[in-house]
C-alpha cells in the first residue's frame, strides 16, 4: 500500500493470515529492526478467529526505505499504520506490539476516536530503560555483511540476548526473519541502516518517560515483560508492570 510522509510518498509491505473479510482484525507491529514475519507462529495460532494483518514498519523488510531519515519516528509510523488501517475497511482492531511496535500501539491507542480496542504491549511501556536505548545504539545502523547464515546468526545471538533462552531452530527462524541476500558477497540485513540517525539523535539524557501517552490510554491494556528485559525493567520511574490479566483478556488468548 502508499503511504505518505512530509518527503513523498513510499510503500509498506504487509503479511495477512485468516479471512479478509473477518472485520475482527488484529494488527502485530515489530520491534526496531525486526519484521513482520517474526508473528507467523502467534499469527497460525490465531487467525481461525481474527484477521491477522502484520506489517513491515517503513524501512524494514519488504517496506520501501524513506527518502528522509528524519522520518523514522513514531509520528510517521502511526500515520502509516493508520493508513493501514483505512486499507483494511475496519473500524476497530486490536493490536499486539513488540518494543517499538508495542509504543506504536500506545501512541495510536492514545489519540481521541482511537481505532484500537484492545491493546497488547509486549516488551515496552511508559518508560523505556536509557541503558537499554544505548544498548541498541552500540549496534543500529552499523550494516554488518555476513559471509554465511551462521554468522548472522551468531550476530542476532548477541544482539538479541535480552530476548531470552530459545531453540536453536527458533534461532535459525529469527535469523532467517530479517536478513537478505547482499549479492554474491553472502548477507545483510534487512533495514535501512539510516533509521539509526533519528534514533541516536532523540536518546534521552535519562530514561525515556511517554506517560502522557499512556495515561491517556482508554482501552483494556496488558503490559508484557520478558523476564530478561532490559528495556521494560520491572520497576522503573514508578511503574510497577503488572502480571495479573483480567478475565476478559485472559479469554482473549483461550
Amino acid at each position: 500500500m502508499r503511504c505518505a510522509s512530509p518527503a513523498g510518498l513510499h510503500r509498506i509491505a504487509y503479511l495477512e493470515w485468516g479471512d479478509p473479510g473477518n472485520p475482527l482484525a488484529l494488527i502485530c507491529v515489530h520491534a526496531l529492526t525486526r519484521c513482520a514475519r517474526d508473528f507467523e507462529p502467534l499469527a497460525l495460532a490465531l487467525c481461525d478467529r481474527y484477521r491477522v494483518v502484520c506489517p513491515d514498519v517503513a524501512g524494514r523488510g519488504d517496506s520501501e526505505w524513506l527518502a528522509d531519515p528524519a522520518h523514522y519516528a513514531i509520528p510517521q509510523y502511526v500515520a502509516d499504520m493508520v493508513t493501514l488501517i483505512a486499507r483494511l475497511d475496519v473500524e476497530r482492531v486490536h493490536w499486539v506490539g513488540t518494543s517499538m511496535g508495542a509504543l506504536i500501539g500506545m501512541v495510536l491507542a492514545a489519540h481521541k476516536d482511537t481505532p484500537v480496542e484492545r491493546l497488547v504491549m509486549n516488551d515496552a511501556g511508559p518508560v523505556v530503560s536509557r541503558a537499554a536505548l544505548e544498548r541498541i545504539a552500540a549496534y543500529l545502523g552499523t550494516a554488518p555483511t555476513f559471509p554465511t547464515f551462521e554468522a548472522a546468526e551468531q550476530f542476532v545471538r548477541a544482539v538479541s540476548a535480552p530476548f531470552g533462552a530459545h531453540t536453536d531452530a527458533e534461532w535459525r527462524f529469527l535469523t532467517a526473519n530479517v536478513l537478505r541476500q547482499n549479492g554474491d558477497r553472502g548477507y545483510r540485513l534487512h533495514y535501512d541502516p539510516r533509521i539509526a540517525e533519528p534514533y541516536r539523535n532523540t536518546i534521552p539524557e535519562r530514561d525515556l518517560e511517554l506517560w502522557p501517552f499512556y495515561d491517556a490510554v482508554a482501552c483494556p491494556t496488558l503490559v508484557l515483560r520478558g523476564e530478561h528485559s532490559d528495556l521494560l525493567l520491572a520497576e522503573l520511574g514508578g511503574f510497577a508492570v503488572a502480571f495479573a490479566i483480567s478475565r476478559e483478556l485472559r479469554d482473549w488468548f483461550s
